[in-house]
């Protein structure tokens, strides 16, 4: 802990300072932080030193930065800010003030029904917004799930998240997340987890949380995976009698081994869930149990036998398969074994599950990109290759045509970030960045810096438009106002009290000098040129004041007793018009 503490109080990109430790993971470490451009409290995720010269650990950083700025969702931890390229590799998040909900549960041990269905259908929420971006979470676990104190959920790190058309990340080439949630396929080391896996891990999360214990515990990770593959869980109502039935359907069928047989979607999920919601005593239509799974948890000894068998039957399948290809290519009869189609028109269909379902009894090869799309509803989709109405051959029964479908994501639902007080260029760069046009238009401000951005239109937190056009009011920093200084010379104290009001100027040192030219009084210099503009208000003007002409020079008295003539020199330091000038502007 005390290497730990070392990083208190860090200072990183002159803006994130680190206040205090808040979580530690088996990479990072998770700081409380004070934003000091923003003003505000964000959480630091800092990948350990340890991992920091790791190729895979930094691009599982990257990756985990990508899949949550490609989604914006309220079940969704918001990223604002990510760092690979110093000496601290950190992602900046949004601060939550809660708890892991595996801390919750530890803390509270089996939840309520209520509590149970409200978090899994946020958690769903969130799955279902990611599903539609194509990202899959692979790493689903209460681990990763925030709980506010208001109930709001917040689902986190995407590390190992699978991205559309993107590198993913596995812990190794084989199992993906954590053995005691993971999905059947995850856990045999299956290549194409898809969204299904993440409906599983949700399964495993409710049983646990309803339950409080876990569906499938061991003494190491290989065996918990194996019971994940080939053992059934034991009902839930059976540690829970208060259950409603309902519920357990729902756990057990987003639990089943086969992922084509357990729920499609989160949507699907989350509709049952506000059925039991609304009707605890709702009892879903059940379907006949498989005879595969019949007696499994009555078998007792080695696994090896089980292993074993599995091998073997694998062995077996892939001869029967080999030799049926051959058999296919050598001695069948072609004209009976092949067929042509003609490629459908989908652009303009609903991507929804009634296609999903034709799509898999056909004889298409799919791969779905998503994309946004202004003029396209979400779901839809909006490009095909190859094009209706070209032809594909094969052996029927197979799949054989390859069809890459593009469907929309809708229009892109961007948020106006803030970027009040940022430098005009860094808010030009990170607005280029995402894909903005910017335009700049200047104006003063008392309160921010020259050269920093004042406001945008549309402002912070404002919907706006991908690619849409962005106005920076940026600061030309204090407006000083300014006036022109007139000519005082030859002015008396009445005229220059009137022009020194009239020009916003200060009233600076006074001082006097005989002038041969000018009355007692006039004013012969300033020491402000006329013409010249200065800051209204702020600047001071010296004046030097005439005392006449200068006395003759008298030869000096000798006589004793003649009485000292009396001058007629005025006084140099005090005179009426001191006083009354002075009088006015000090």
């Amino acid at each position: 802990m005390d290497a730990y503490q070392n990083y208190i109080g860090l200072v990183l990109d002159n803006r994130y300072r680190l206040k205090r430790l808040v979580g530690i993971g088996g990479m990072a470490m998770v700081f409380e932080a004070d934003d000091l451009l923003k003003k505000t409290t964000v959480a630091v995720k800092i990948l350990k030193e340890e991992f920091a010269a790791d190729e895979v650990s930094v691009q599982r950083f990257i990756n985990e930065s990508k899949a949550v700025l490609m989604l914006s969702h309220p079940n969704i931890v918001k990223i604002v800010d990510v760092s690979v390229k110093g000496e601290y590799k950190y992602i900046v998040m949004e601060y939550i003030d809660g708890i892991t909900l595996k801390a919750y549960m530890q803390r509270k041990g089996a939840l309520s029904v209520k509590e149970t269905i409200a978090y899994s259908i946020q958690i769903l929420r969130a799955l279902e917004h990611a599903h539609l971006g194509g990202v899959v979470h692979r790493d689903i676990k209460p681990q990763n799930i925030m709980l506010l104190r208001s109930g709001q959920i917040k689902v986190t790190d995407f590390g190992i998240a699978k991205l559309p058309d993107a590198k993913t990340l596995t812990a190794t080439d084989k199992a993906i997340g954590t053995v005691y949630y993971i999905s059947p396929e995850q856990a045999a080391g299956e290549k194409g987890i898809d969204r299904r896996a993440d409906l599983y891990s949700v399964g495993v999360m409710m049983y646990e949380m309803i339950t409080g214990k876990l569906p499938f515990d061991g003494e190491n990770p290989v065996s918990i995976a194996l019971k994940q593959i080939s053992e059934e869980p034991k009902p839930p109502h059976e540690l829970n009698p208060n259950i409603p039935e309902g519920l357990e359907q729902i756990i057990l069928f987003a639990m089943e081994k086969d992922k084509d047989k357990r729920f499609q979607t989160a949507t699907q999920m989350i509709d049952l869930l506000k059925r039991v919601r609304e009707n605890p005593g709702v009892v879903f239509k059940q379907k006949t149990p498989s005879k595969k799974h019949e007696g499994r948890q009555s078998k007792k000894g080695s696994m090896l036998p089980i292993i074993m068998g599995v091998a073997s039957a694998f062995l077996l399948v892939a001869l029967i398969s080999a030799f049926t290809v051959v058999h296919d290519i050598f001695f069948s009869d072609t004209a009976n074994n092949t067929v042509t189609i003609e490629v459908e028109q989908f652009v303009g269909r609903a991507y929804d599950d009634a296609l999903q379902k034709e799509l898999e009894k056909s004889n298409y090869r799919v791969r779905v990109n998503y994309t946004y799309s202004a003029d396209t509803e979400s779901g839809m989709v909006i490009a095909q290759t190859p094009k209706a109405g070209e032809s594909r051959k094969g052996i029927k029964g197979q799949k054989f045509a390859d069809l890459a479908l593009t469907v929309s994501r809708g229009e892109e639902e961007l948020y106006m970030d803030d970027y009040a007080y940022y430098d005009k260029r860094q808010a030009q760069i990170d607005l280029r960045g995402k894909g903005f046009t910017v335009t700049v238009s200047e104006d003063y401000s008392d309160v921010v810096p020259d050269g920093c951005v004042i406001s945008t239109s549309p402002a912070a937190g404002e919907k706006v438009s991908a690619g849409a056009t962005i106005v920076l009011l940026v600061s030309k920093g204090e407006k000083i106002e300014t006036t022109v200084v007139p000519n005082f010379v030859g002015t008396t104290s009445v005229d220059a009290y009137e022009l020194l009001v009239k020009s916003d100027l200060r009233l600076g040192t006074i001082s006097y000098r005989y002038d041969e030219y000018a009355d007692y009084g006039i004013i012969v210099e300033q020491s402000l040129s006329m013409g010249t503009t200065v800051p209204k208000g702020m600047a001071k003007i010296n004046f030097i004041i005439s005392k006449g002409p200068e006395p003759a020079v008298t030869a000096p008295v000798t006589a004793a007793t003649t009485e000292p003539t009396e001058s007629t020199e005025p006084a140099q330091t005090t005179t009426d018009f001191d006083d009354w000038l002075s009088g006015r502007f000090h």
